[in-house]
């Protein structure tokens, strides 16, 4: 099986802008950051726990302080932006990838939250994941389909 020629940074930027208006280029992005954040924080977590590498749990006063805390705080700041920024500043894909990484960080640990918790290496750890490749292909799905969605639509209502 033979592939064409690979797309150059260039006609990718082209064809992102040229073929997405502003808000699928911003849900695109989150959807990106989010999976790259995911998989990220979950290679970094099993690597803290197999003693690997320089990174560690972070700490203050003895609490461990859990990344879905720091993702609560992303995705906070993000609504403020949404709700008093200008909307040059909503439509930044800096505040899209903002997004995404902070949903990403709160999913993680989403068992935790359920259960008020630490199950994150446990069974119940699992909904975690399976909560984030449910979010992931949903998201992906809607994404993609979104064209066929709006002309089905339209043909319904003709």
């Amino acid at each position: 099986m033979t592939s064409g020629p690979v797309p150059t940074p260039r006609q990718v930027s082209n064809a992102f802008h040229e073929e997405l208006h502003p808000g699928q280029q911003s849900a695109f992005i989150s959807w990106l950051a989010f999976t790259i954040t995911f998989i990220t924080v979950r290679v970094i977590t099993h690597k803290i726990r197999a003693g690997k590498g320089r990174l560690h749990n972070v700490s203050v006063g003895g609490v461990h302080l859990h990344h879905y805390m720091w993702g609560i705080l992303t995705v906070s700041t993000v609504g403020g932006v949404a709700l008093r920024g200008e909307d040059r500043l909503r439509r930044h894909p800096l505040v899209a990838t903002a997004y995404g990484a902070g949903l990403a960080l709160i999913v993680d640990e989403f068992a935790l939250l359920l259960d008020l918790s630490d199950v994150y290496w446990a069974k119940q750890g699992r909904q975690s994941v399976d909560l984030a490749v449910g979010l992931i292909s949903t998201t992906g799905t809607v994404l993609v389909g979104m064209p066929v969605i709006r002309r089905l639509r339209r043909e319904g209502k003709g």
